[in-house]
């Protein structure tokens, strides 16, 4: 691992001027502080990854229950949207790019990853063409900003897992899980709705589309926040809901599972946003959610 990861969506998904970026954050993040919708502190987060100026405000939900103090490595799982993969991937970048500074990607527990065989290696260019990682590397690079040069990352790509696959990677991973100097951050956005799509489930019986649609979500997220992983299996096999980061959250819901013998685990979604009310069939839009898993104090 020698390279850089470039920041390829800056300037499109989001600002690429560190100030403006900066300032953004800021306010997003203070008007999530200020609604008082705490789960904190999190031990993992399920944060949205599309431009900014859709799921930027509500990814701030997750993102103010994270406290930096103690915090050496966050693990970042995101779905592959552009390249078909049965398995989970690693970058072969030393460092991931940012407007407001770079992060260092932890080479010894890489090592230990890759050691498993479980893992192939993505190529820059796969890594640089997809985008649920990155629209992460801001927002931690700006609630960690006070650990700076002192925490690294672990990016992993997510493939299209099978139940069993995501059971095995939630035991593999879970004992990072337990380790509180370790932060996960699930990259999932939730429904896509309408023909482009090429869904447009719809329960009239909730009223408009876009009741609908949230009656949708709302009904996944029940289930992730009850930690329900064969129930979470069911709803998607049931509904096909088009939550891109299924799988991310499958395996987080699988370590979790592996964890709750030694740990308890809370699942609290803090926040639910559309990127359109959807009132007709020509309409489109997605779902964004976010939330915050902590392990109680006393456990």
């Amino acid at each position: 691992m020698t390279s850089t990861r470039k920041a390829s969506h800056a300037g499109s998904w989001y600002s690429g001027s560190g100030d403006k970026l900066t300032s953004q954050l800021e306010e997003w993040l203070g008007k999530a502080t200020s609604s008082g919708a705490k789960h904190a502190p999190a031990r993992a987060i399920i944060a949205p990854h599309a431009g900014y100026s859709y799921s930027g405000p509500c990814a701030a939900y997750a993102y103010n229950q994270i406290i930096p103090a103690g915090i050496k490595r966050v693990f970042i799982l995101g779905p592959s949207h552009h390249k078909y993969m049965p398995d989970c991937a690693l970058s072969a970048c030393s460092h991931y790019e940012t407007p407001l500074y770079n992060l260092e990607i932890d080479r010894e527990i890489y090592h230990s990853l890759y050691s498993t065989g479980k893992f192939s290696q993505m190529d820059v260019r796969t890594d640089e063409d997809e985008h649920s990682i990155e629209m992460h590397l801001p927002y931690i690079a700006k609630v960690m900003e006070s650990k700076r040069g002192s925490f690294t990352i672990v990016p992993i790509l997510v493939g299209a897992l099978k139940p069993d696959k995501e059971a095995e990677y939630g035991q593999l991973l879970h004992k990072y899980l337990l380790d509180e100097q370790n932060l996960f951050v699930i990259s999932s956005d939730f429904c896509h709705w309408g023909k482009r799509f090429q869904f447009t489930y719809y329960d009239k019986e909730h009223g408009p589309i876009h009741s609908s649609i949230e009656a949708l979500d709302r009904m996944g997220m029940s289930l992730i926040e009850a930690l329900d992983t064969k129930g979470f299996q069911k709803y998607l096999q049931t509904y096909r809901n088009t939550i891109c980061g299924r799988h991310p959250i499958g395996v987080l819901l699988n370590a979790i599972d592996a964890a709750q013998g030694e740990k308890s685990f809370v699942l609290k979604f803090t926040q639910y946003a559309q990127s359109n009310r959807c009132t007709a069939a020509s309409d489109s839009s997605v779902s964004y959610a976010s939330a915050s898993v902590v392990v109680p104090p006393d456990t």
